[in-house]
């Protein structure tokens, strides 16, 4: 055979870099939506948005990470100033949504006590390796359709025979108009659809719980939020680092120290970054869903305030939770609610997503649907990353499933907004509930080939048993000795004490707060 002269690589035409996250002609239409969720004074807030239209800036990009052309450097310093202006506002939902840990546990009445005496010998790496399994499944199901809108999940999975949805997504059959008008996550096209899956795809949803493993194995559980900043620099190549974690990591190289990493010229901070971060606190954990909200708090105030560091205690406390056994999904997730400040956004989210799923008159996989949708209308104005509206989601798929495992990743990533972080969360939480990977539907798991690709150093490929081992070794059981006799749980009006859980909250169901036309 002759062989052939090798191409001539083309050379893409000369652009401007767009780096993604950081640019401040970018970073101030978000924080002016921000400001706007969170309360900050309308005109204040108005008259800063005038100043930046009349000098010619444009609203931030809907879904991608930065606008199509560069600002010019004056252009620049409007956006940076005026950034700096907008977050110097004060939030009148300061008190009500506090990020510091003992303001939170001041708000949360009902903060929860370690299950003493009712935990049995440490999780057995089996149920961990379910929860990692489950972690990255639920993260594969979700990578294909991120980015899109609701009705464009729908379209791709009927075009295809996929709803309600029972298996990863597949192009076989699709009708080239729908993928054209709804086209597949450009990055995760190539390996997260059926007939290519083989092995776990590189995600920062996985890359985030691979880099606390690491920091629970080189500093324990008393590690600092400078720990997690140092291991950030050593370990994570900033390319894979997005929205919050992108802002911290570059304040971290202007040389602004932790917490004041998670604020400063930071318009994501209350997106779902640090959510993403919070399994291994609550895997290793169980039965103390107090230290693991904590241990979540020290790495999510690197790069979140408020609910951002709310979703990510409201995580880890339902995974301690889960991780002792004994307790079913609900009991979980009231275990999650039992450290997030009660009239908090976030709260408040949980619990609506909650009640709709109790309410909905139909609790099959196609009565999901619904309850989507009046999440959506109550929630739509948010970012379809920022961590109320995916809270409040992952909440309802959750509970509308009963735990079910497949039941919980497919309804969740049916109902949109980030739909790889919410199915990894998801999956992670149904399955540390399962036990065991064989607990777990082959489907799901098998063109996972126990490999995870990851670009954290030492770590790609490894097996998700390898994973389970080590965390296994990680695990704190909680303390075994009884509460001090003042520290009293308040119980709620009504609630006997013979009906509080072991995590010090009620075992009744999640009272729901009257409907919202829109989010507060």
């Amino acid at each position: 055979m002759t062989a052939k002269a090798p191409a001539t690589a083309r050379r893409s035409p000369a652009g401007p870099l767009r780096l993604t996250w950081v640019q401040p002609e970018d970073l101030l239409g978000h924080e002016l939506r921000q400001a706007a969720e969170d309360g900050r004074d309308a005109a204040a807030v108005a008259r800063i948005a005038r100043r930046w239209q009349s000098a010619g800036g444009s609203p931030a990009p809907d879904r991608a990470g930065a606008s199509d052309r560069p600002a010019d450097p004056a252009l620049r310093a409007t956006a940076t100033a005026l950034l700096d202006e907008l977050i110097a506002l004060p939030s009148p939902l300061a008190d009500d949504e506090p990020t510091e840990l003992t303001a939170i546990q001041t708000a949360c009445s009902s903060w929860p006590l370690a299950a003493t005496g009712r935990v049995g010998e440490r999780p057995a790496a089996t149920r961990l390796e379910a929860a990692w399994l489950g972690r990255a499944a639920g993260c594969l199901l979700g990578k294909p359709v991120e980015k899109l809108p609701l009705e464009g999940i729908r379209a791709l999975a009927r075009a295809t025979g996929n709803w309600p949805l029972t298996s990863y997504f597949t192009e076989e059959g699709l009708d080239p108009a729908v993928a054209a008008r709804y086209p597949w996550n450009r990055r995760s096209r190539a390996t997260s659809l059926a007939g290519v899956l083989d092995g776990m795809p590189e995600d920062d949803d996985l890359n985030y719980p691979l880099l606390n493993l690491l920091l629970l194995e080189r500093h324990g559980p008393d590690f600092t939020t400078a720990d997690v900043a140092r291991l950030w620099l050593d370990e994570l190549p900033a390319g894979r680092t997005f929205t919050a974690e992108r802002i911290a990591y570059r304040n971290l190289l202007e040389g602004i120290e932790p917490p004041h990493t998670a604020r400063h010229r930071n318009p994501f901070r209350e997106w779902i970054g640090a959510q993403i971060r919070a399994d291994v606190f609550g895997w290793t954990r169980p039965g103390d869903p107090a230290a693991a909200a904590a241990l979540a708090w020290r790495d999510a105030t690197l790069s979140h305030t408020a609910g951002g560091v709310h979703a990510a205690m409201f995580t880890a406390a339902a995974l301690a939770a889960a991780g002792a056994g004994g307790t079913d999904v609900h009991g979980a997730l009231r275990a999650g609610l039992s450290v997030v400040p009660p009239r908090s956004r976030l709260a408040r989210a949980v619990r609506r997503g909650i009640a709709l799923a109790c309410e909905a008159p139909d609790r099959s996989p196609a009565g999901f649907a619904a309850v989507a949708d009046q999440l959506h209308r109550t929630y739509g104005h948010y970012h379809w990353v920022h961590a109320v509206p995916n809270a409040a989601l992952l909440a309802a798929a959750l509970t509308h499933a009963d735990g079910d495992f497949a039941g919980s990743i497919c309804r969740t990533v049916s109902g949109g907004w980030d739909t790889d972080s919410n199915g990894a969360t998801a999956g992670s939480l149904a399955g540390l509930l399962a036990g065991a990977p064989d607990a777990l539907p082959g489907r799901w798991t098998a063109p996972l080939r126990n490999r995870l690709a990851t670009g954290i150093g030492g770590l790609d490929g490894i097996g998700f048993d390898a994973l389970a081992h080590r965390t296994a070794a990680l695990v704190v059981p909680p303390d075994r000795v009884a509460p001090p006799p003042d520290r009293v749980v308040p119980l709620p009006d009504g609630v006997s004490p013979d009906r509080i859980s072991p995590y010090g909250v009620s075992l009744d169901r999640v009272s729901p707060d009257r409907p919202e036309a829109t989010a507060p």
